[in-house]
């Protein structure tokens, strides 16, 4: 099964190739179905392989497609390499990709663009498997880069709407930063290594000793990449933004799958992030801040689709966090369980914007339960989940994280802890506000409240569902279970655990009652935080924006982006001014009319001596022959 691996990217292209090539001519609903069809197809190839892998973790497979490069001493493959991590991911994009395509069918049913979204979405899918299945860093860079083409491509998919189009230039651009970094971390592995190809390159790295400067660039170059793509301090701000795309694009490409890629390249970078202590601190103190940072904005937007941005950026910073401390499965597992709740809570706010004729803002919704109890029943789940209750999801894997940074440092646990509790607060904000009290739209909105239709709620169902079991796969040691996730992960850590046994460090664990009292107090926390977000928000009144200084300056997100706008963008635009008046005004166009001028002055200058006489060019000719003959014998 495993040497089908290649139709897992290759039927989503095929998907694109026909709705996009075919979209003026296919039926909407052909389109839908084919585009969820090749998902679902490499979701069921995935899941043959799986089957065949599970008996043999440690397996590791490449499945060579074609030579693809030779240039000099470089030389790398078109290939494939299957091994738990991919085989992880790529259940995860196609499982959660082929919901997400099936909820577009019923969300975009009307829009006048339908199949040329399915055709984005599915090249979207292609280039996320490229990502996660190729074998190599530059596999993973035609990946990367290709999640970042569709990402501008379905945030701008309204195009009509400009605000929509600075969305997709913010979100396209700001990746451009942090992509010049993976690509000089590419190099220098390729300078240090003589190859891209993974297999050859942690071999090699085995080799090196712990802190080597070369080791230390190299991943901190990789952790730039990391940073633009899953939306880190300081290039978070493009992924708020990015809203602007169609709520299925949100929960697809901004929950799920691409803002993961950077936690994806770190773990698949273990061995190089275990030789590099220092950068792996520099992630903690990144994704520690991140979370917290992005924490303190959800508190107070009033967008639902901007509070779950915020949120997105926020348990982004949890993994990163987790990467940080060493817990790389740990951060694997919370990757999981939140494509799980994350896509379900922005599938579930589209069914509610879908019900509000494209309304967004909390302000105006409140009592929705009474007339959409599936997407009540099941946004709840995701909420608990996200909030970190057992025994869902959530739970599992945010209490993985803390107690592994605990094991680290009691005061970042304690940094962590604050942000989870700010989760909570703001997601059950989020929550009240939608779906208790009175409702505070209007008499119209009112009228037209009903229940999505089924196409846009099985999805919600079966992501309700993950969300509440998925956590069964990550059962903690003080429950006397088998951790499975860590077991079918555990082979692609051999070359850290070697460098481990290299160096003699051992791994500690919490004692179980150390374990049990930090379980016992984030859980008491989070349900007092819960509680009171309750008592303020559940018969919740209209108001108007906020005064106060401090709850002014976290609505308006700390004027980050107006910093960026003032300290980079206005300097550049206004850099690209003078340049345009002075080099490209002056000295290209100024050069190029002075060329022009000298070639018309000299062509009626030369035309002269064309006088139609022959006597004339014989007697030229002559003196040209007796000046060469001079200037080659006497001179």
């Amino acid at each position: 099964m495993v040497n089908l691996a290649w139709l897992v990217p290759i039927l989503p292209l095929i998907g694109f190739l026909i709705n996009g090539i075919l979209r003026d001519k296919l039926p909407k609903t052909m389109a839908g179905v084919i585009g969820c069809g090749v998902v679902f197809a490499s979701f069921l190839i995935s899941c043959g392989i799986l089957f065949e892998h599970l008996p043999n973790p440690a397996n590791s497979v490449v499945v060579p497609l074609f030579d693809w490069i030779t240039v000099g001493n470089f030389s790398t493959q078109f290939a494939f390499q299957v091994d738990s991590l991919s085989l992880l991911m790529m259940l995860i994009v196609t499982g959660v990709g082929f919901l997400i395509h099936v909820y577009s069918m019923g969300y975009m049913h009307d829009d006048e663009g339908h199949n040329k979204f399915f055709a984005y979405l599915n090249l979207f899918i292609f280039f996320m498997l490229l990502l996660v299945m190729g074998s190599n860093y530059l596999l993973m860079f035609v990946g990367w880069e290709g999640v970042g083409l569709c990402s501008y491509l379905l945030i701008g998919f309204w195009f009509k709407n400009q605000d929509y189009n600075n969305a997709a230039k913010k979100a396209f651009i700001v990746n451009r930063i942090g992509d010049l970094g993976f690509l000089l971390g590419m190099l220098l592995i390729f300078k240090t290594f003589g190859s891209l190809n993974y297999h050859e390159v942690f071999e090699k790295a085995l080799s090196f000793s712990v802190s080597d400067p070369v080791i230390v660039a190299i991943t901190l170059l990789l952790f730039v990449g990391a940073v633009g793509k899953s939306a880190q301090i300081p290039l978070y701000t493009w992924l708020p933004d990015a809203m602007a795309g169609p709520t299925p694009v949100s929960a697809l490409i901004h929950a799920a799958t691409m803002v993961t890629a950077g936690i994806y390249m770190v773990v698949r970078s273990n061995v190089l992030y275990t030789l590099a202590p220092f950068s792996l601190e520099v992630i903690l103190v990144i994704g520690i801040a991140t979370a917290l940072f992005a924490a303190t904005i959800g508190l107070f937007q009033n967008d639902i689709k901007k509070v779950l941005a915020y949120s997105t950026v926020s348990q982004l910073g949890f993994m990163f966090a987790a990467l940080g401390v060493g817990a790389f499965t740990s951060g694997m597992f919370h990757l999981m369980t939140h494509a799980f709740f994350k896509a379900l809570m922005f599938l579930g706010a589209g069914s509610v914007i879908h019900a509000m004729g494209g309304e967004q803002d909390l302000r105006n919704m409140g009592g929705l339960k009474k007339w959409m109890p599936v997407t009540f029943i099941t946004f709840l789940i995701g909420t608990l989940a996200i909030s970190g209750i057992p025994p869902l999801s959530g739970f599992f894997s945010k209490d993985e994280i803390l107690a592994n940074v605990f094991a680290h440092n009691p005061v970042a646990w304690g940094l962590l802890l604050f942000g989870s509790l700010l989760t909570a607060f703001y997601m059950f904000r989020l929550f009240f506000l939608t779906f208790t009290g009175k409702f505070r739209g209007t008499h119209e909105q009112e009228h037209h409240l009903h229940e999505s239709p089924s196409l846009i709620t099985f999805p919600l169902i079966v992501l309700a569902i993950l969300s509440a079991v998925g956590g069964a796969l990550g059962l903690p040691a003080l429950l006397h279970a088998p951790h499975k996730l860590n077991e079918f992960l555990a082979p692609i850590y051999k070359g850290r655990e070697q460098i481990h046994a290299s160096l003699q460090i051992e791994h500690h664990h919490l004692s179980h009652s150390t374990e049990w009292a930090l379980i016992g107090i984030t859980v008491a926390l989070v349900l007092i935080v819960i509680f009171a977000a309750s008592k303020i928000f559940a018969g919740y009144q209209k108001e108007g924006e906020p005064t106060a200084f401090l709850r002014k300056l976290i609505y308006n997100k700390y004027y980050v982006d107006e910093l960026y706008d003032a300290i980079i963008v206005k300097p550049l635009m206004k850099l690209s001014d003078v340049f345009f008046d002075v080099i490209e005004t002056i000295f290209i166009d100024g050069f190029s009319i002075v060329t022009g001028k000298l070639t018309i002055a000299s062509g009626r200058t030369l035309r002269l001596i064309q006088t139609g006489n022959v006597g004339t060019y014989l007697f030229i000719m002559v003196v040209g022959v007796i000046v060469m003959v001079i200037t080659t014998y006497f001179i």
